[in-house]
């Protein structure tokens, strides 16, 4: 699963206005590869003191780790313990769009896990149970149901040799339980509804499932635990133009006489419970082939000119993961589908992944999204080896499911757009690893949790990911991807716990690796270093002190840290060497014939921590300009943005020209007090920089300094063929510089069906509003949704006020206060529209319209009370 996005509404709803950018261009000098290192005992031997002795170190600012008293134990959640072994599924399934529910018969094949047993408990969440019978017999068994368990008495013992067959008929109710959720998965509910009873004309009717974490027992008997798996078949009735998307392959479709069809779907590989599925509704499919098997894209038809944009690289994908793996991938079929309020980002049911509407754009939208959507078929995608075929036994474990995703996304940016754009990855997922951390961190394999949604976290995911990143780093390539395969080809097809995966890569390599899993998987944190340099120039001998500063009782007073160091003479020649950090304060001595340019440590820029690297600045400048690594000059980069000298200035220059976007991007919001020369570079990014997030930034540049010799640059960035950023940044410009013209320029722009003009043709007539315009706010005022809904009522707001016309006010206050009383709305648009309410009051009171204003406060109080979402009603209270 990947949670993109869902706390967004939250964060939306925290800032209300926010706007993120991103990207830039490169450097000057070639970097030169570094040596193959020395022997570990020969240099960079760890010295401490001036007997240089490892035996004697001096240690400093040490804190002795502090014991845990307790009690009682502490919090453990343990795996699933395994009574019965379920062993097959077969579902028959049919849907009351009325009533929201579902009418189900499920054939469940199991046996005993070992020791004999009478009876079988299920997770069955809220049904009516009509009939529990064993196969083959009409009697009905007796049982117990709470609601959520279904505790079946089976009239005889079974041995762990013996096989029986349940069958439980129900009607499942998945709107008549109380649900829960998370900031990971917004719902328990399991089995949704979309648009059921048809009356949003701008929405399809759908029904998904979401099953993860345990809650496709919201719709079918099953044992709903991580460490069970089965295979499955599913007999899905629909009405005839509905396409249904389940696990496996679709063997038959048959048409009944009451004109609805039933799909039989079938799954001949066993997989968790969790990661059954089901998809209903009017889908446009485009297929596609890989080695022999169907690749599918389900998408609304409207988007079906786009489906292999959508899902891009998807065939290519399959084939990279494969061959890097060797293990070819697993399964019968790979399908992807969007659906409509989705409860999270996406997830890897097996062999039919589900994402949010998110990704759901045309081309031209997807141009400014970035690596996004391949990020999320890649993470979805890798799931199919590490969560589907190799499965956490617990969630406890869950990042053996999502930090493998979660290094998938850099193991496909490596290949298809290279190191540093997976450099620039690698260190987004660092610092979000460390603002979480920054909250209150756990160890990776968290059996302490307080709810299984809370895995769902930075630490699964992003913390996950860079410790494989390190771990490859550690073993070399070779190795790590010899260890994965042997880990898959020795647990595929069952569950497993971090030991596994450790014991896996021991066999490969024959080194004992308890150490790093011990110190990174099992306990929490991370090194905290600061990291001082000196040179002896009599004994020619350069020292490199290090010191761990993290503190926390349950991180790692000293982490066992090999690192690489490299080290540079003044014309830019390195050398590598190896050093262990195995103490709180250590130095490491290097002899050399002069004192060197810069000693880079960690040089690989693989380590997950935080580090003051205390350089000079001509360091700094150095690493910048010779060391090869991204981060390398990212680092030395972020230095020179925070101080104010020459040197500062010429580095900022140079970086203008760097070969990553994302540095260009980065140097030229460094406020630099920009010269003719300086103009002239932007001038020229602008037209041509090979990035349109770097052209966009270069183009609201240029239109700051409201000069009329780059309105051709701005006219050339309104094309049909440029990003929607290019076009947002140019029309804007062009207003700077002549307000009618970007107003006339602007009709054209409204022509396009996209929210991507939303923001800035809103803006526009805002400042300048007049009643032709108000065609425009009325037409998006029927449609706008998602994160464009703050900008639009924001202006809209200013649009009407600016009119000054009370009858249009009074009118358009109607219109808006429907759409937020309307809970077939989503939260941004009732959120987006209450608060436009309260700033029309607001701007009110300050005319001192004492009557209109009370109206308006009559009218925010009618939506208070309507409004049923607790965290709408806590915003609207400040209101």
């Amino acid at each position: 699963m990947r949670n993109l996005f869902s706390s967004a509404l939250i964060a939306a709803l925290t800032l209300v206005f926010a706007c993120t950018h991103k990207s830039a261009p490169k450097i000057t000098a070639i970097p030169t590869p570094p040596e193959e290192p020395v022997a570990w005992d020969t240099i960079g031997k760890p010295v401490t003191g001036d007997d240089i002795s490892e035996t004697n170190p001096i240690i400093y600012d040490f804190e002795e780790p502090k014991a845990i008293n307790s009690d009682s134990l502490l919090p453990y959640n343990p795996s699933h313990t395994k009574e019965v072994d379920l062993i097959h599924s077969k579902v028959a399934i049919s849907f009351d769009w009325d009533q929201k529910r579902a009418n189900g018969k499920v054939t469940l094949t199991m046996r005993p896990w070992f020791y004999e047993t009478n009876e079988v408990t299920l997770d069955a969440k809220n049904f009516d149970i009509k009939s529990v019978t064993l196969e083959g017999s009409n009697t009905q068994l007796p049982y117990d149901y709470n609601n959520e368990k279904l505790v079946v008495r089976l009239g005889k013992k079974y041995t762990r040799k013996d096989e029986f067959k349940l069958n439980i008929e129900y009607t499942a109710k998945p709107y008549e339980r109380t649900v829960g959720g998370s900031s990971a998965i917004t719902s328990d509910r399991g089995l949704f509804f979309i648009n059921a009873d048809g009356t949003d004309a701008k929405k399809p009717k759908q029904i998904w499932t979401q099953g993860e974490t345990e809650n496709n027992s919201c719709w079918m008997p099953t044992i709903d635990k991580p460490n069970e798996r089965c295979t499955q078949e599913m007999y899905i009735t629909v009405e005839d133009k509905f396409k249904t998307l389940s696990n496996g392959v679709l063997v038959s479709s048959t048409k009944n006489a009451d004109g609805t069809r039933t799909d039989y779907w079938k799954m001949d590989k066993p997989h968790a419970p969790y990661l059954f599925m089901m998809a209903i509704g009017e889908f446009a499919v485009v297929k596609d082939k890989w080695r022999g098997i169907d690749v599918d894209y389900y998408v609304e038809p409207t988007y079906e000119p786009d489906a292999r944009a959508i899902y891009p690289y998807t065939t290519e994908m399959l084939e990279f993961f494969s061959n890097k793996l060797n293990y070819p991938y697993p399964w019968p079929k790979f399908s992807q589908v969007i659906v409509r309020d989705y409860v999270s980002g996406a997830m890897e049911n097996t062999t039919a992944v589900i994402f949010g509407e998110f990704m759901q754009k045309t081309k031209r939208e997807l141009m400014d999204d970035g690596q996004t959507n391949e990020l999320v078929v890649a993470h979805e995608m890798f799931h199919h080896w590490f969560g589907d075929l190799v499965t956490t036994e617990s969630w406890a474990n869950l990042t053996l499911n999502e930090g493998f995703a979660n290094y998938s996304e850099y193991l496909w940016l490596e290949n298809k757009h290279g190191k540093e754009t997976a450099d620039f990855h690698l260190l987004n997922e660092q610092e979000g690893y460390f603002q979480s951390a920054g909250d209150g961190g756990h160890p990776l394999i968290h059996f302490g949790y307080g709810d299984k949604e809370d895995m769902f976290d930075s630490h699964s995911y992003n913390k996950g990911g860079c410790i494989l990143h390190m771990l490859r780093q550690e073993l070399g390539d070779d190795a790590f991807f010899a260890g994965l395969n042997y880990y898959l080809k020795k647990n595929e097809y069952s569950e497993v716990e971090a030991d596994e995966l450790r014991l896996a890569f021991e066999e490969v390599t024959g080194r004992d690796l308890n150490w790093f899993f011990n110190q990174w998987f099992f306990a929490s944190g991370h090194p905290d270093l600061t990291i001082s340099y000196n040179w002896d120039e009599t004994a020619k001998v350069a020292t490199v002190y290090i010191v761990q500063n993290q503190v926390g009782d349950e991180t790692p007073h000293v982490f066992d840290l090999p690192m690489l160091v490299d080290i540079y003479d003044e014309n830019g020649k390195s050398s590598r060497q190896q050093i262990r950090m195995t103490m709180r304060t250590q130095s490491f001595q290097f002899p050399l014939n002069e004192k060197p340019a810069l000693i880079n440590v960690d040089a690989t820029k693989t380590l997950l921590c935080r580090r003051t690297d205390n350089h000079s600045e001509q360091e700094w400048a150095f690493q910048y300009r010779h060391a090869p690594e991204f981060r390398d000059r990212w680092d030395a980069l972020d230095y020179f943005m925070n101080e104010s000298s020459d040197l500062a200035n010429d580095i900022i220059r140079e970086a203008f020209k760097d070969p990553s976007a994302e540095i260009r991007q980065r140097a030229l919001s460094s406020g630099l007090d920009y010269n003719e020369a300086d103009i002239a570079a932007i001038e020229k990014m602008a037209s041509n920089d090979p990035d349109h997030h770097v052209r966009a930034t270069c183009i609201s540049m240029l239109g700051e300094l409201e000069d009329p010799k780059y309105v051709p640059i701005y006219e050339k960035g309104l094309g049909s063929d440029q990003a929607y950023s290019v076009v947002n940044a140019s029309i804007t410009s062009l207003y700077r510089t002549n307000p009618s013209a970007a107003i006339e320029k602007a009709k054209i722009l409204e022509e396009d069906d996209s929210d991507a003009f939303i923001q800035i043709l809103t803006t526009l007539y805002a400042e300048e509003p007049s009643m032709d315009k108000l065609p425009y706010f009325d037409k998006k005022l029927e449609t706008v949704d998602g994160f464009p809904c703050f900008p639009f009522f924001q202006n809209y707001q200013s649009f009407l006020i600016g009119l000054d016309d009370q009858e249009v006010l009074k009118t358009a206050v109607a219109k808006i206060k429907s759409i937020a009383m309307n809970e077939k709305n989503s939260e941004w648009r009732r959120f987006a529209a209450t608060k436009c309410i309260a700033d029309i009051r607001n701007a009110q009171r300050g005319k001192g319209m004492a009557a209109e204003v009370s109206e308006l406060e009559k009218t925010l109080q009618e939506i208070r009370d309507h409004e049923t979402d607790p965290m709408l009603k806590q915003y609207y209270d400040g209101f």
